[in-house]
């Protein structure tokens, strides 16, 4: 017998507890974790054909039973990192660098379950609080010692890190985003400095002080990374197509490092692993040289060659990540920027005439196109990113194969084609119903016609 939130993972005498979510109210699938096979249920309202306990608040219920097993928490080296961008590249190359020092770990996040290699994909960026007490279990049985985790700021507010006691905590940056679910800028940034009251005695808080938010993210024990004065103080870079070669100083030491990526946010990126790593005991100048071997995580700026110009599939769906991209690639172009981009639908709609405005400024050419709009219609989502255009080059295509296709035509020697905002999503989901979709996946078909 098992204790499950999700109807649809219901087997046979499991028990289903009905939590009150985001979008969802685990109440109104009571009745499909019966047929399912859910032999008790546990609730805040209502009467049911199984036996069932009534209670006061099922998220409470579900910390209890939890609570039980805070020492296989307490027994792994937890890297918990939060902030609107770069949580998933950090945290994978963190992963990918312990992994080479041969520490027996796993990474949670974007991107799925990874033990040694890929387990399982997750629903969540930070999964329901028993998903990840059973991921826990899974890795204390496989002698993992070390996990390294995005910590969302939707899971902070909703406690499904409850019982957490991070040994390193990490803020990369605060920008617009998830304002549909945090109503304004203060709570989530609230939500996210909540990590930094979840360290270990002697655990480290890791800041990002470019960030204006910075000041906001305090533990015993700090260590600042960035440009502007900081304990490991990045002061110079050379930006490539496919590599950044960057110095920082530490303790009056110069370290010079060479990552196989591009993109100057993952210099940002690959500071946290040099200092996750480094407080853990490893040798600067041992980790430098393994973040030479490591890869970005698929769809981050994943590069793909057509004949003499190139595409490029990037994750970024927030006004601060497209900006970003956009003017790293504006830094080492050599012909045009063409890029193809929507928003999501169902989610925050303050964020979409930033990033069409973003998007014209910054390129020569836009597609603006489908996302996920899930159950809104995209020709409102475009209007809201096209409304206040200055700029009028673009056009929009709302199949994004189609898209990718007119953008793939348009490509000259040295041209750039970005792709943003699904990155290594493997669907679409438009009128609620879930197609399978991926951006290189439609490139490379593209490229067998050019």
């Amino acid at each position: 017998m098992k204790i499950k939130t999700n109807s649809k993972d219901i087997e046979s005498n499991d028990v289903f507890v009905a939590i009150k979510g985001i979008n969802n109210d685990g109440h109104d699938y009571i009745e499909e974790a019966i047929e399912n096979g859910a032999s008790y249920v546990v609730c805040e309202k209502g009467s049911y054909s199984v036996p069932y306990m009534v209670v006061p608040s099922t998220k409470h219920f579900i910390q209890e039973y939890v609570s039980g097993f805070k020492e296989i928490v307490n027994d792994m080296c937890l890297i918990g990192i939060t902030g609107t961008n770069g949580k998933t590249t950090s945290c994978f190359l963190i992963y990918q660098t312990l992994k080479l020092l041969g520490v027996k770990c796993a990474y949670i996040g974007t991107l799925g379950f990874y033990m040694d290699d890929k387990v399982r994909d997750l629903n969540n960026t930070t999964p329901d609080i028993l998903t990840l007490y059973d991921i826990l279990k899974e890795c204390a049985k496989c002698g993992v010692s070390t996990i390294a985790m995005e910590v969302s700021s939707h899971a902070l507010e909703m406690n499904r890190v409850y019982g957490f006691k991070f040994d390193y905590v990490v803020f990369t940056n605060l920008t617009k985003d998830h304002l549909n679910f945090h109503m304004n800028m203060n709570n989530y940034l609230n939500a996210k400095s909540r990590l930094f009251n979840m360290v270990k005695n002697n655990g480290v808080g890791i800041v990002n002080c470019d960030d204006k938010s910075h000041k906001y993210f305090k533990c015993k024990n700090m260590v600042t990374y960035g440009f502007s004065s900081s304990d490991y103080k990045i002061c110079d870079y050379k930006l490539f197509l496919n590599k950044i070669i960057y110095g920082f100083k530490y303790k009056n030491k110069k370290y010079k490092v060479k990552l196989n990526m591009p993109g100057k946010y993952n210099i940002y990126n690959s500071i946290i692993a040099i200092i996750v790593l480094s407080n853990m005991g490893f040798k600067i100048k041992k980790v430098t040289k393994l973040l030479n071997k490591v890869s970005l995580p698929s769809g981050r700026m994943e590069i793909i060659k057509i004949d003499k110009s190139y595409a490029i599939v990037d994750y970024a769906h927030t006004p601060d990540a497209v900006s970003n991209v956009l003017k790293n690639v504006n830094e080492f172009k050599k012909g045009k920027v063409y890029t193809i981009i929507g928003c999501g639908g169902d989610r925050d709609k303050s964020k979409r005439k930033d990033m069409g405005i973003i998007s014209t400024e910054l390129s020569d050419h836009v597609i603006f196109t489908n996302d996920n709009p899930r159950s809104e219609n995209p020709n409102d989502i475009v209007s809201d990113m096209v409304c206040d255009l200055v700029c009028n080059n673009y056009e929009v295509i709302l199949d994004r194969k189609n898209a990718i296709e007119k953008g793939i035509s348009m490509l000259k020697k040295n041209d750039i084609l970005l792709i943003l905002g699904k990155g290594h999503e493997s669907y679409q989901v438009v009128n609620g119903i879930k197609y399978h979709f991926n951006d290189k996946e439609e490139v490379l078909k593209c490229t067998k016609k050019v």
